[in-house]
């Protein structure tokens, strides 16, 4: 049999082991620290209530109940109702889901929502307002925002079209009615 050269091992000094596993729990705490210092603080969708089905994508017209609040809770905005008879589209302010009509963080929200839902959306400064928010706006140049957001329904845009036009033209008629002539017409001499 071929022996192997022993080499012997020397006894390891009291304490130094636990003082090696501080060391190596510290490094693990200090990687941890820096590693969610430096994760992005991005936008959050928090779910109140779930909602069902499919989400909205991007240009569809989302029905939503909203309120728009600073982080300290300041409110800033809140959706009306709409000056149409009722039934004739959702209840809610209607927002199109494109670039340029609402701000990105609210697009990127919505897209991960549903229907019915009841959501708290946090959007980081960068992706609301940034450094410029809307010229006397209550709100402050590079401010988070919460909105509170309920998802009433959610249509295509050909669709919400369709349903504004009808909508316009039903009142069109009315004021018709309303100046004793069908479809508004002047009255003939």
């Amino acid at each position: 049999m071929t022996e192997i050269t022993r080499v012997p091992l020397q006894p390891i000094a009291k304490g130094s082991l636990s003082k090696l596993w501080l060391g190596v729990l510290v490094a693990v705490l200090l990687g941890a620290g820096l590693a969610w210092a430096a994760a992005p603080k991005g936008l959050s969708v928090d779910t109140i209530t779930a909602g069902t089905g499919d989400s909205p994508k991007l240009g569809d017209v989302v029905f939503v109940k909203y309120v728009g609040k600073l982080k300290d809770g300041t409110e800033f905005d809140r959706s009306q109702p709409l000056p149409i008879p009722p039934g004739l589209l959702p209840d809610g302010n209607p927002l199109l889901l494109e670039e340029g009509a609402i701000i990105d963080g609210f697009i990127q929200g919505l897209t991960q929502m549903q229907k019915g839902g009841k959501y708290t959306l946090t959007i980081p400064a960068d992706q609301a307002y940034g450094a410029e928010p809307p010229p006397g706006s209550p709100i402050p140049p590079n401010s988070d925002l919460v909105f509170d957001v309920e998802v009433v329904d959610f249509m295509s845009r050909d669709d919400f079209q369709q349903r504004a036009a009808a909508i316009q033209k039903m009142m069109q008629a009315q004021q018709g009615q309303q100046q004793g002539q069908p479809g508004g017409a002047p009255p003939q001499q």
